[in-house]
């Protein structure tokens, strides 16, 4: 009998290849899985280290420590250099900031109310005095001089009241002693008030007074010459009920000086009134507050005390050489 040999059918052999050749595909893919797992740095492991590293940089300044400005900024972008607190923070204003004293003021009665003046009142810690100061005393020595008619440098006029004196040149300080009432004592007990008209050049010196005649001559003889005195200011309740406002001869509406007389206190500042606001007028030597330029001459007046106190006065017109009355007075001290 013969054998028979049956051979495997060719679909079958093919079927098998086919399957056998995905199998390899996926053993190889397994492996190159597993080779990339084994590499550092990459994989599920890199995924969890960039978190990381993102939280690091967010702690790292991003320029250098101290400067405050980035490294790519250019000079114009950095930002101003604070070296300490600010003004508000110290409590010490600028230097630059502080402006022009000018006191406070509040509204107040004059004690002689009238169209042609008002007053305002500032607190007296806002004293305006110079060299002379409320209620201080000053040393010196007392002379005398023939005062004639009791004119003198301050350019009163004439006055039949020789109770005057003259101011030595320090403390005269460019006419703002003119007007100011003192009263003067010697050693010997004696004492006298006089109104300052004048002023007593170098070298008078600083506390020296130069009293007429009529004034030394209450103190001692006018034999003894130098007497050591000590004198403060006064303000007198003897004083003109109102104070005058004077135009200096030639003042017209394009230049003017203006004079105050018969004041209680002396003159600390004098303004007048232009279009743009008040303006505060120089001091001369002669003691005429001037405005080379005609602003506010024959307009409103201001003027204040060395307490702080001020008169403003309307209708003063420019009439040159008039002694024109205002109907208000500084307030006694």
């Amino acid at each position: 009998m013969r054998a028979t040999k049956h051979a495997v059918p060719q679909s079958r052999r093919r079927r098998g290849l086919i399957m056998g050749i995905p199998l390899a595909l996926v053993a190889v893919g397994v492996l190159v899985c597993l080779a990339f797992a084994l590499l550092p740095g990459s994989g599920g492991d890199a995924g969890a280290a960039q978190p990381a590293a993102a939280s690091v940089a967010a702690t790292e300044p991003s320029t250098p420590p101290g400067t405050g400005v980035p490294a790519d900024a250019t000079p114009s972008a950095a930002p101003p250099s604070v070296t300490g607190p600010p003004p508000s923070a110290t409590g010490t204003p600028s230097r630059s900031a502080t402006p022009t004293p000018r006191p406070s003021t509040t509204t107040a009665t004059p004690s002689a109310s009238a169209a042609t003046g008002s007053a305002l009142t500032a607190p007296s810690t806002a004293s305006l005095a110079g060299r002379i100061k409320p209620g201080a005393s000053y040393q010196g020595v007392a002379t005398s001089y023939d005062a004639a008619d009791g004119n003198g440098a301050c350019l009163f006029g004439p006055s039949a009241d020789l109770m005057i004196a003259a101011m030595n040149h320090t403390d005269y300080e460019s006419s703002k002693a003119c007007g100011a009432s003192v009263l003067v004592r010697a050693a010997n007990g004696a004492s006298v008030t006089v109104r300052i008209v004048n002023e007593c050049p170098l070298p008078c010196a600083p506390g020296q007074l130069d009293l007429s005649h009529e004034a030394f001559a209450k103190l001692a003889e006018l034999s003894v010459g130098r007497l050591p005195i000590s004198w403060t200011l006064l303000s007198l309740g003897t004083a003109p009920d109102t104070m005058s406002i004077r135009y200096k001869t030639g003042s017209t509406q394009w230049w003017c000086g203006i004079q105050v007389i018969g004041h209680r206190n002396p003159v600390a500042t004098l303004e007048v009134r232009t279009a743009s606001g008040w303006r505060q007028l120089s001091r001369t030597d002669y003691n005429y507050f001037l405005s080379p330029d005609g602003s506010g001459c024959g307009g409103p007046i201001r003027v204040t005390d060395i307490y702080g106190e001020q008169l403003t006065v309307d209708g003063i017109a420019v009439q040159p050489d008039v002694a024109q009355p205002t109907r208000v007075q500084f307030a006694r001290h």
